[in-house]
């Protein structure tokens, strides 16, 4: 099988899937913007062949570098790169190079937050209401309507950048006077905690692992407020969650790929649909999902590429948490008070890269235990202003 993978230099830790995809027994044909030798040593090992181009936003480039890879290698067979960022690229190319997967027609019901509350509602989930405004007098009517508070949110966009939270008619005239140029949804605001629902489809689009993260800091409330991150991987996941994940993916038809699926838990217990993403959940959350269940991900993924589906069973043996600190704020321990305090529970602890820092933090801290408030007690303390 050969297996095009898209930006495999980054994010960094992202050669893994390179890995597990060659030790799957797949051709691993990669693409970037980089010189080969720059990429790091196991990544070069694990690609079959590679193409350099000079800049991944040039079509017309990644065109003639699958053209290319086609010559040398003969048909490919999939084309990934699990990254939100471009899920729109390989549509494209899975469309013209006759690839399975998500092609063009697939993308407007996966991007924009709009679309996907009609699949949600299909699935029989709640959803919030919500509306896509392109006028102030539309969004002054949607107020009308439902009230205070209400968030606004690019229709596409990734993450939290740019998200708004509106509480009065001051807050709503901020917003439409520094909102950028592009199509906003308005929703209600739902009082909730974020959870998800994360995992695999194989190639039948039946999910064969699954987990959940619940989020303590919301990525929204750490990009706009500055405020540091953290949320868990969990011991297994609520039936009524799994119900719900499994029936969003089939309503999205999600086969052969790693999911994302976000939604609120309110105080009475009910939930909530938020949003979806075709993709792993971002920073270190895959290597939480492996410390907490005693897998591999990135080889149940890759497997489930090359052989239809995973074997990969999760163990649900310990909670992992993500505890991450920003380089702008003090905090009442040092890093090698951290170290030495929670030493029996730190797994994996790391500087972030730059791009990820307004969500995740400037360093991250991963703590396991088979209990859960001792790692929410260790990341209270972690996080604790000076």
């Amino acid at each position: 099988m050969n297996v095009v993978f898209l930006s495999p230099h980054f994010p960094p830790d992202f050669w893994r899937y390179c890995a597990a995809l060659r030790d799957a027994g797949a051709s691993v044909l990669g693409i970037a913007d980089v010189s080969q030798q720059d990429l790091r040593p196991e990544l070069r090992r694990a690609l079959t062949d590679y193409y350099r181009v000079d800049d991944l936003h040039a079509y017309g480039s990644l065109v003639r570098a699958l053209g290319h890879f086609t010559h040398r290698h003969g048909k490919l067979d999939r084309i990934d790169s699990l990254n939100e960022y471009w899920l729109e690229t390989e549509a494209a190319l899975r469309s013209d190079f006759n690839i399975p997967g998500i092609r063009v027609e697939d993308i407007d019901r996966i991007k924009r937050k709009s679309r996907m509350k009609r699949l949600f509602k299909r699935a029989g989930i709640r959803v919030a209401a919500g509306r896509v405004c392109r006028t102030p007098e539309q969004a002054r009517a949607f107020v009308r309507e439902v009230g205070y508070p209400i968030v606004a949110k690019p229709d596409v966009g990734v993450g939290a950048a740019r998200t708004y939270r509106i509480g009065d008619d001051a807050d709503l005239h901020a917003y439409l006077a520094d909102k950028p140029p592009t199509e906003y949804l308005l929703e209600e605001l739902i009082p909730g905690r974020i959870v998800t629902f994360d995992g695999l489809a194989d190639r039948d689009g039946n999910v064969v692992l699954e987990t959940t993260l619940v989020y303590g800091t919301g990525v929204m409330e750490s990009v706009n407020l500055g405020v540091d991150i953290h949320y868990y991987v969990a011991r297994g996941v609520p039936e009524d969650l799994a119900e719900a994940g499994r029936a969003v993916a089939r309503a999205f038809g999600v086969r052969e790929r790693p999911f994302h699926f976000e939604f609120f838990r309110l105080d009475d217990g009910s939930l909530v649909a938020l949003e979806v993403n075709m993709r792993p959940a971002g920073g270190m959350t895959t290597d939480m999902v492996n410390y907490a269940n005693d897998i591999d991900f990135h080889r149940a993924w890759a497997h489930l590429v090359v052989h239809g589906t995973s074997e990969e069973v999760p163990s649900h043996r310990f909670y992992c948490v993500y505890v991450g600190r920003k380089a702008h704020r003090r905090y009442a321990m040092s890093h090698e008070a951290v170290l030495a305090e929670f030493a029996p529970m730190i797994v994996h602890h790391q500087r972030m890269e730059d791009v990820f820092a307004a969500a995740m933090g400037s360093y991250g801290y991963l703590l396991r235990d088979p209990d859960l408030d001792p790692i929410l007690g260790a990341a209270a303390a972690i996080q604790r202003a000076a």
